[in-house]
């Protein structure tokens, strides 16, 4: 990987990623998580060389620093927490993958994310409360956050958070939904029977974890 179209082609592989150039100045360009907007590699040219801006976990900025020396302190960004990697070939391909891997983890890795998989897992026809979601997610007690994220939904059509119902299986307010009966109109075209703006969870309710049922 030496080419600055090596290294955009490479960071779009890796899942819900976008290409960003939103300075005035051409040479800069960002490949973003969609999830956060959030950018793991900055791409730009510097001294004849191909250069890329990656995150770092601190305790780990050292060690890539001491291992190589195209490896170096980040370019106009927090010293602690990147690491500005030099394409001039001398660094095995196996660690600058590992480093462009870490930087994505680091990138895309937040509650959100994790709250929006576990949405994507409900099977058609099921719903999950908050509680579940929250566990699914790596935190029980998060229910709120749960419902935070869902309002902010950054993709409805293949994060289904109509799915998502509260504790007692009733449904949310239509303004999280884009309309009056829109959550119900969603889960009826499911098969879902909805009765008083409520699921009944003994019938509806997904099983991937029994006892997750509270918000």
């Amino acid at each position: 990987m030496k080419t600055r179209e090596d290294a955009v082609a490479f960071g779009l592989t890796f899942p819900d990623t976008y290409l960003d150039t939103p300075f005035h100045d051409t040479n800069w360009q960002l490949i973003r998580f969609k999830g956060n907007t959030k950018a793991f590699m900055w791409i730009y040219e510097r001294n004849g060389f191909i250069n890329i801006n990656l995150k770092v976990n601190p305790d780990w900025a050292n060690f890539w620093r001491d291992m190589y020396k195209s490896v170096t302190p980040g370019y106009h960004q927090n010293k602690q927490h990147w690491n500005t990697v030099i394409l001039d070939g001398t660094i095995p391909e196996s660690d600058l993958i590992k480093m462009i891997q870490e930087s994505y983890k680091l990138i895309s890795d937040s509650p959100s994310k994790r709250i929006y998989d576990a949405v994507k897992l409900i099977p058609k026809g099921c719903v999950a409360t908050y509680g579940q979601i929250a566990e699914l997610a790596g935190d029980k007690k998060m229910s709120r956050a749960v419902g935070n994220a869902l309002h902010k939904n950054p993709d409805p059509v293949n994060i289904p958070c109509f799915r998502v119902v509260n504790s007692k299986g009733e449904l949310s307010g239509a303004f999280a939904f884009g309309g009056a009966d829109r959550q119900k109109i969603l889960l009826e075209s499911e098969g879902i029977e909805v009765n008083d703006n409520k699921v009944d969870l003994n019938i509806y309710q997904w099983k991937h974890k029994e006892g997750s049922d509270n918000e």
